[in-house]
């Protein structure tokens, strides 16, 4: 009788066992979600965050609400992610720079950006540009190259984060030049001291410069992709003029804590290769000048090491330590 009792028991606590699982794994989100995005309200990475934050919302039936947390080049929203519980009700938005130009360019991080975080999936990708002013004495991306190699003085070259950073230095590299690097806070404000006469070029995302671009302020010398722009044919790609490895990616991605279950990211993964899908998200990507980076969590996982790795002999070749 005893044992009866024992396997009724077993039995009971089986099915709670497997209930309770099922639960798990189906009724995720029952509440809203927190998307922590690092950079700031307006940014091309909080207009993504915002978009598919949207989709991922109807697909699952609870809002995702966007929080910038910015500062500490993107560590206080590490640290915010990395310090909330691992149950898929926040979520970083992770980028190139965060997940795979840190590790390379600081010494001290507060986080590990491979075993602290796995990748939801892949979101967008979009290029880099050199520009000037549109009356710059600069009429060419070579034409840029061989006033640099005869400049008795480095010219000057704007950027706004590491990744701009690393470009920098790796264009110098490559090319047997030297530039300055002059750091500022945004885009915005290089373009204001193009304008000013202040710096030669600036190294900075394409798709945010293509309204100032398209305006006639500002004049693209090349651009960081393998191909040329539909939109601007005319732009070269710093491959075709020289530098066949010169390929350089500004790109976004949701994350989640390394140790949420494997039923919410799963279903995370899921419902974010449904809509990035959608003909919406083709014609968002379309409209903000970026491609739609359809990556799996384990094809993304692999896509951020072999940046990581990347980047690390680019640093290395163009003698950048660490900070």
């Amino acid at each position: 009788m005893k044992r009866v009792l024992s396997n009724v028991w077993l039995a009971l606590l089986l099915i709670f066992w497997v209930s309770a699982s099922h639960a798990q794994k189906t009724e995720y989100p029952t509440r809203s979600v927190k998307v922590i995005v690092p950079f700031s309200a307006g940014s091309g990475a909080d207009h993504a965050s915002r978009f598919f934050g949207d989709l991922l919302a109807k697909q699952l039936g609870q809002s995702f609400l966007v929080e910038n947390r910015t500062g500490a080049a993107g560590m206080l929203a590490m640290n915010t992610v990395k310090a909330a519980p691992a149950d898929g009700y926040t979520i970083l938005m992770g980028s190139n720079s965060l997940m795979a130009v840190n590790p390379i360019m600081l010494k001290e991080l507060t986080y590990d950006a491979v075993k602290d975080f796995k990748p939801i999936g892949g979101l967008t990708r979009g290029v880099n540009a050199i520009v000037v002013a549109k009356d710059s004495k600069y009429k060419s991306f070579t034409e840029l190259l061989a006033i640099a190699k005869t400049s008795p003085v480095p010219l000057n070259g704007g950027t706004y984060a590491l990744g701009y950073e690393l470009a920098l230095a790796w264009l110098a590299n490559v090319a047997g030049v030297k530039f300055e690097n002059i750091l500022y806070k945004g885009a915005g404000e290089i373009m204001v001291s193009l304008l000013g006469n202040q710096l030669d070029f600036g190294i900075v995302s394409f798709n945010g410069a293509v309204p100032l671009l398209k305006a006639g302020k500002f004049r693209a010398l090349a651009l960081s992709s393998e191909q040329r722009h539909p939109d601007f044919p005319e732009v070269p790609t710093i491959v075709e003029s020289g530098f066949p490895e010169f390929t350089n990616y500004t790109w976004t991605s949701f994350y989640v804590r390394s140790d949420t279950p494997d039923a919410i990211t799963t279903k995370l993964e899921e419902a974010l290769q449904t809509v990035i899908a959608t003909p919406v998200a083709k014609e968002y990507a379309d409209q903000v000048l970026v491609e739609l980076l359809p990556l799996k969590a384990d094809k993304m996982r692999q896509y951020q090491l072999e940046e990581i790795a990347r980047f690390a002999k680019i640093a290395k070749e163009a003698g950048l330590k660490p900070k």
